[in-house]
């Protein structure tokens, strides 16, 4: 087991930023009953009460590696829902029939977003994250990645904290308020990934999908309000933040699910962006390989596996894919990666 994840280690680094020696393919963890009580960081529960689910999901990992040798790396992946960081501002949480938690909006005027006054690392939610964390690292020892909970971008957090349409406006109306409480997210985002890397040890800094890089490649986060807005404004108020964390963390890697091809040129601004996660829409992916090919992995996930081989038949000569494919049972994953692999070879 420790040769596999040493070889795929390796791997993955080449293929985010070495030598091409063939395309990922990922099989996620087997389908686990869910057991997991609500959101950890939003709880009153004991964080203890956390610990056996994802444990139960490491050891998916662990198994599912065992029997396909794919090219993940097996590591305790952190659940939390979008409200983290927002919540640690002070934003009301909502919480919906199915246990999924969402922030409710704190600010609703440029003086309210002037006034909120940062948290530091002591607030309850992060601090809850933090102790499962620790919890965690005490179970699984030392060598085993413990992932960075869900990670959204400085502007995405702001847009939880002030009620969007109000704070879309304000972007034309008083842009340095909008400017103003992005910075305040930043910083904050920015102390807890570094005090999580310090305190944690090996971390894995991927929060969606199911998947790895090296620490020292840079941060992941997800920058879904790209899709709300013109490029203009897009460069004006994300990428500058987007631009310090890259520099910052010796990297980006980007989730994006909204309707977002139109911000590809201004992605591609982003120093040592490292790889894009998308859910796309029309006109499907082509535009994205054609933008990324040599400049960044294509990370799919949730796709099935006709979609794979039609993302594949697009293949420029530059292109460089992760494959994330769906948790199913383990003799399915076993025929699946059996053909994955005939398909996406790998070099050793």
């Amino acid at each position: 087991m420790k040769s596999k994840v040493l070889r795929n280690r390796k791997f993955l680094a080449d293929l985010f930023a070495g030598p091409f020696r063939g395309h990922g393919i990922i099989m996620d963890h087997e389908p686990i009953p869910s057991g997991m009580p609500a959101d950890v960081a939003s709880s009153d529960r004991p964080v203890t009460d956390w610990l056996d689910f994802h444990l139960r999901n490491y050891e998916a990992q662990v198994r599912v590696l065992e029997a396909t040798s794919h090219d993940g790396v097996p590591y305790v992946k952190i659940h939390t829902g979008t409200q983290l960081f927002a919540e640690a501002f002070g934003c009301p949480v909502h919480v919906y029939e199915d246990g999924w938690l969402a922030a409710r909006p704190l600010v609703e005027t440029p003086a309210e977003a002037d006034a909120l006054v940062q948290p530091t690392l002591d607030a309850r939610p992060l601090q809850r994250v933090f102790e499962l964390a620790a919890l965690l690292r005490e179970r699984v020892g030392p060598d085993v990645p413990i992932s960075v909970p869900d990670i959204q971008s400085p502007f995405d957090i702001a847009a939880l904290i002030w009620r969007k349409e109000a704070m879309f406006l304000a972007m034309v109306d008083a842009p340095d308020a909008v400017k103003g409480l992005v910075e305040k997210c930043h910083a904050l985002l920015e102390e807890f990934l570094r005090t999580f890397i310090r305190e944690v040890g090996e971390v894995n800094l991927c929060h969606c999908p199911t998947a790895w890089a090296p620490p020292e490649l840079g941060c992941w986060l997800s920058e879904d309000e790209a899709g709300s807005m013109s490029t203009e404004m897009f460069e004006e108020f994300c990428l500058p933040s987007l631009t310090r964390l890259s520099a910052a963390f010796g990297g980006l890697f980007i989730h994006c699910c909204a309707n977002a091809d139109h911000q590809y040129s201004s992605f591609l601004k982003i120093p040592n962006l490292r790889g894009l996660n998308r859910v796309f829409q029309a006109p499907g992916p082509r535009p994205a390989i054609e933008a990324f090919a040599g400049r960044a992995v294509l990370i799919q996930a949730w796709m099935t596996e006709q979609q794979v081989n039609e993302m594949l038949d697009m293949a420029l000569p530059e292109s460089r894919f992760i494959f994330n494919m769906p948790p199913v049972p383990l003799d399915e994953a076993k025929a699946l990666y059996e053909r994955m692999r005939e398909r996406c070879p790998r070099e050793e």
